[in-house]
């Protein structure tokens, strides 16, 4: 193996663990709502659904009717506020970021990762990868 090829790697592990990481600190969530993004390979689509929320006292998301927290395995039975629809995420983040119409999202940091995640599900969706939500 040669030493720029150990490089690439050291490289690749050290950026995995700093993302590692920082998915373990605290975020606040964003009272506009959540979403859940799917990629749809029949069709090759990204789809983004968007879903209100309130947050509780605890700075948890809660059921708006129910008032029970909201898990990553909480069944949703709740039906999406808005769905968007596209070809790339630079097409979904347009529909979401400009126009006329309610904005979906509050917090400069919801933002970024909404790209990050849709850069992702767009990369699953053009090399036929399952895609996991973060």
């Amino acid at each position: 193996m040669e030493q720029t090829e150990i490089q690439e790697e050291d490289w690749i592990r050290s950026i995995q663990s700093i993302d590692a990481q920082l998915s373990k600190r605290h975020i606040e969530l964003d009272p506009d709502g959540y979403f859940l993004i799917k990629i749809e390979s029949v069709n090759k689509e990204l789809i983004l659904e968007h879903y209100v929320n309130k947050i509780d006292s605890q700075g948890r998301a809660v059921d708006p009717e129910t008032g029970k927290p909201l898990g990553c395995t909480t069944k949703n039975k709740q039906k999406p506020n808005k769905i968007f629809r596209g070809r790339s995420a630079k097409e979904i983040g347009i529909q979401i970021s400009e126009g006329k119409g309610p904005l979906y999202l509050s917090r400069l940091d919801h933002a970024l990762y909404l790209g990050r995640e849709l850069q992702r599900a767009e990369q699953c969706l053009k090399t036929d990868e399952e895609y996991i939500q973060d």
